[in-house]
């Protein structure tokens, strides 16, 4: 199982900024994370400091959004929309990126039913309820 630590992660996001930048071939995976972060310009001055970027505490307290989590569940959600998995991601996902009309904004509403779920697993101490995400994104979908 892959396990990347917090700073492989911040240099993988920051890497793929850079390669984008001096338009370096990109492995699929740094092309998807890339895709994401042009999409979050308000980003750029962040990852374009390696050592800082794996320096920095995004402490909730701070109040600032943490873009490595953020471009992080981007990347996990078009992961798991492009194998389905949990299954019944791809549909739900589709269904509320159709009725927003922004693939980006439904990855957003997607991005708060993973965060519910990870953070009910984390409480409770039993594994992700994929049932539950998906119940989640679909009621999103049809609001």
């Amino acid at each position: 199982m892959f396990a990347p630590s917090q700073h492989d992660v911040r240099r993988f996001f920051c890497e793929a900024f850079r390669k984008r930048r001096e338009q370096l071939p990109l492995t699929p995976m740094e092309t998807v994370a890339a895709d994401w972060i042009d999409r979050h310009p308000e980003y750029h001055a962040e990852l374009d400091d390696v050592e800082e970027a794996v320096a920095r505490n995004y402490a909730v307290e701070s109040g600032r959004t943490n873009p490595f989590l953020h471009l992080s569940m981007h990347l996990s959600i078009s992961e798991q929309v492009s194998i389905d998995q949990p299954h019944g991601i791809k549909q739900a996902y589709e269904l509320l990126a159709a009725r927003l009309g922004s693939a980006h904004d439904a990855q957003h509403e997607v991005m708060e039913c993973l965060g519910k779920m990870m953070w009910e697993s984390q409480r409770s101490g039993l594994p992700p309820d994929g049932h539950a995400y998906i119940d989640c994104v679909r009621r999103r979908a049809t609001r």
